[in-house]
């Protein structure tokens, strides 16, 4: 049987640096994209939610949670812009 080459089958291993460096730009582009939402968003208690998801929760998480706490940062800042543009 012919031995096979290893690295064929997986795709290269992202490092961490590279895996981290990226969650830390979304979470910067994230928090650029609330502060846009404008002063009507900022009365809305789920303004003050999604600052902290991505300030506080975030720093506490470990770098597989931080990529979860993300998704629901983005997901609250969608219906916020959502909940802003139907008035």
């Amino acid at each position: 049987m012919p031995k096979r080459d290893r690295s064929e089958g997986k795709p290269p291993r992202v490092s961490f640096r590279a895996r981290y460096d990226a969650l830390e730009q979304r979470r910067e582009d994230l928090i650029v994209r609330l502060g846009e939402l404008g002063e009507t968003a900022r009365a809305n208690p789920a303004h003050a939610r999604a600052r902290k998801l991505l300030n506080e929760t975030f720093r506490g998480a470990s770098l597989v949670q931080r990529a979860a706490v993300l998704e629901a940062a983005a997901w609250l800042i969608a219906l916020l812009d959502r909940s802003i543009t139907a008035i």
